[in-house]
């Protein structure tokens, strides 16, 4: 599986993003797999944001609830994270991941989020 991760740039605190993630390759595993988003800041350690499971069910970082959100589009193969209401803390390189049931993870090349307050 490949993940093409885009969207990202930018932004002043209080705007908006919405960040992409296309999967090619062995599509059909990725449809059985979750896909989720990680970030990772300048020093950190990369953590997670968000998940969609291939039923659609979600879950969120507490630092991200009521502000982002996950979607999918199975037609596409792709899923999306809108954020809103961004603040500083928010900075980040921005990956997306294919989470099998079994087997590791895929990992897309990351996109920048930059927001300035």
């Amino acid at each position: 599986v490949q993940l093409q991760a885009s969207g990202g740039g930018l932004v002043q605190a209080g705007g908006s993003l919405r960040l992409s993630c296309a999967a090619s390759g062995n599509i059909a595993r990725a449809r059985n797999s979750a896909m989720a988003w990680y970030r990772q800041a300048p020093g950190e350690q990369r953590e997670f944001v968000a998940r969609r499971n291939s039923d659609g069910w979600t879950i969120y970082a507490d630092s991200v609830k009521g502000r982002f959100t996950i979607s999918g589009d199975n037609a596409k193969n792709t899923v999306y994270l809108q954020m809103n209401s961004l603040k500083p803390e928010d900075t980040a390189v921005y990956y997306c991941a294919v989470v099998p049931s079994t087997g590791p993870p895929y990992w897309g090349q990351g996109t920048q989020v930059t927001v300035s307050s």
